[in-house]
């Protein structure tokens, strides 16, 4: 029987349980199956223990949004920001601030219509 991705990652981070890429790709693997409170469980825990870890903050909010939790989402959106801006990441910095004005209700992507 041929190993799923999820227990792949699982056995890879028994070997690395601090390795913040390996946290990520559990985290959005457990997205992907549907198991929002795993996925939310490595989420927080990439933001406790690497909180410079970019890639996080955008799925996160739009997790705690799924999960009804916006005022979170808003203000994970916020402290993401200041991290790539930090990190001069521009790219996921103008991800975190669109999502963040949609979930502030400052945007929204049907106004586009001229």
């Amino acid at each position: 029987m041929q190993a799923t991705r999820l227990e792949k990652l699982l056995e890879f981070i028994k070997n690395e349980p601090n390795d913040e890429f390996l946290q990520y790709a559990l985290a959005t693997e457990y997205l992907r199956l549907g198991d929002q409170e795993k996925a939310l469980e490595y989420f927080e825990g990439l933001i406790a223990n690497h909180p410079n870890y970019v890639g996080t903050y955008y799925h996160l909010g739009k997790l705690y949004e799924q999960v009804g939790r916006k005022d979170d989402a808003i203000t994970i959106y916020q402290k993401g920001i200041e991290v790539t801006r930090a990190a001069r990441d521009n790219h996921a910095m103008s991800e975190l601030q669109s999502a963040y004005m949609q979930a502030s209700g400052l945007y929204d992507d049907d106004d586009d219509d001229y």
